[in-house]
């Protein structure tokens, strides 16, 4: 996947992430005049060698440009191609996770997911091409920068990736809101394995459940009947690393 495609981003985190990377071609840098953003030492050494790209305004103008009253003064604009091809003889490791996204349409909750599944280790997340949100604007802004270390995968058929992931020797783990699963601390995350995640609305779809070789629930205590999906994804993802921290 060769296309870049235009994003934009504000505040001190996402700006660090997009600056210090290689990964990403600067369109513009718009900076507040007396700004958090101006003040910070780290900005301004990211931003020395990028005066062509390097825009200063003052509080009015730039409140025009960007009318989130969090930005801390900065906006960067950048082409990237986020979406890899799922290769897997690039892992080889034991212990490999990837989460999979099953219909999600929440920009806010996918870069929740992002933001957890970096902080947790996972090794990448892959999004179905259709029926499902992807990289947007809102997406990055809520992932605090962590879009920018953690892989994200694009497939076009979820169940024929579950079946290469078993080829490849994973085991696949659906998470379903049932009594009938087992708990998701019950579970064995140490080995290499893929976690399949639906929208609190639809859970999984039928087809990819069948093609999990576990399911597993989170149950609820609450008159709540579901949690929200960045929620349990958390859950389950930082269960993971304390199984291998445990080992």
């Amino acid at each position: 996947m060769k296309n870049r495609t235009e994003y934009s981003v504000y505040g001190l985190n996402n700006a660090i992430s997009v600056l210090s990377s290689k990964k990403y071609i600067i369109n513009s840098i718009i900076v507040m005049n007396g700004s958090v953003a101006q003040l910070n030492s780290q900005i301004q050494c990211l931003i020395k060698d990028q005066k062509s790209q390097l825009v200063f305004l003052n509080k009015k103008d730039f409140l025009i440009k960007c009318k989130n009253k969090h930005s801390q003064g900065i906006i960067v604009n950048f082409s990237a191609d986020f979406l890899k091809e799922l290769d897997l003889y690039q892992f080889n490791q034991e212990n490999i996770c990837f989460v999979i996204i099953d219909q999600i349409n929440d920009p806010q909750n996918l870069g929740q997911i992002i933001r957890t599944c970096e902080c947790a280790g996972i090794n990448g997340i892959i999004l179905p091409k259709h029926g499902s949100v992807h990289i947007t604007n809102a997406v990055l802004q809520v992932s605090q920068g962590a879009f920018d270390n953690i892989n994200l995968y694009m497939v076009t058929n979820i169940k024929n990736t579950i079946d290469l992931l078993k080829k490849n020797d994973f085991w696949i783990i659906g998470m379903e809101n049932s009594l009938d699963c087992k708990e998701w601390y019950e579970m064995d995350y140490t080995k290499k394995v893929a976690i399949v995640f639906g929208s609190e609305s639809k859970g999984i779809r039928k087809l990819v459940k069948k093609s999990c070789d576990f399911l597993s629930t989170i149950p609820m205590s609450g008159k709540t009947n579901s949690l929200n999906v960045s929620a349990s994804i958390s859950a389950v993802v930082f269960e993971r690393k304390r199984q291998l921290k445990s080992e």
